[in-house]
């Protein structure tokens, strides 16, 4: 189960992680979990080349290491990189250092001040960890979800998502994966569409 709209109450409860950026301004933030992956994420990086867009890439540590041409593409086409962790872990299932070990080893590879833990699952300790050794981490959530993941939605429903639900400073999650790939396809190119003939301007973070 997952919420497209992260909740209040999450956000309350998780103040120092970023769920949104500046409310007064028409920017909305698009990112992209899990890459970089053969096919889809050159797919992702042609799409935002063709509207003139960048992106936030958090990329898993493991599959930069397979696929470093494509990581070095979407670094060298100006979008930002977000550690992701190594091997996609699930911090809620994770012990503080194993957690921390992870991110390290995928950070040797990114140097990056952003980090999105995986699911979204990361427990209090973990950040606070985190931030002892990486001040000025800045750990990013979302408050929109659109979806591509779930291969029970369809690709209609998956753009409906980002198309209803983002407003001013949105942090918007796709997926530059395998598995999203039939709906990311259909609802990336229709969703900046949309938001752009609506006012906004897009920016990495």
């Amino acid at each position: 189960m997952y919420l497209v709209k992260t909740p209040r109450l999450l956000r309350w409860y998780y103040p120092s992680l970023t769920w949104h950026k500046d409310r007064d301004q028409k920017i909305v933030y698009l990112t992209f979990d899990d890459g970089p992956i053969p096919d889809v994420t050159p797919f992702v990086l042609k799409t935002l080349k063709g509207f003139g867009v960048k992106g936030t890439f958090f990329c898993i540590g493991e599959n930069i290491i397979r696929h470093p041409k494509i990581y070095l593409q979407v670094r060298d086409e100006g979008h930002a990189i977000g550690n992701h962790t190594f091997n996609h872990l699930k911090g809620w299932k994770t012990g503080t250092d194993s957690y921390l070990d992870n991110f390290n080893q995928c950070q040797q590879v990114t140097q990056t001040p952003l980090f999105r833990p995986p699911y979204g699952r990361i427990k209090k300790s973990q950040a606070r960890a985190l931030r002892q050794q990486h001040p000025g981490l800045d750990i990013v959530m979302w408050d929109v979800l659109s979806g591509d993941f779930d291969v029970q939605l369809s690709p209609e429903q998956c753009l409906h998502n980002v198309t209803r639900h983002t407003t001013n400073g949105s942090i918007i999650v796709f997926h530059d994966s395998l598995k999203a790939f039939e709906r990311l396809k259909y609802a990336l190119p229709r969703s900046i569409e949309h938001l752009l003939a609506a006012g906004y301007t897009f920016s990495a973070l």
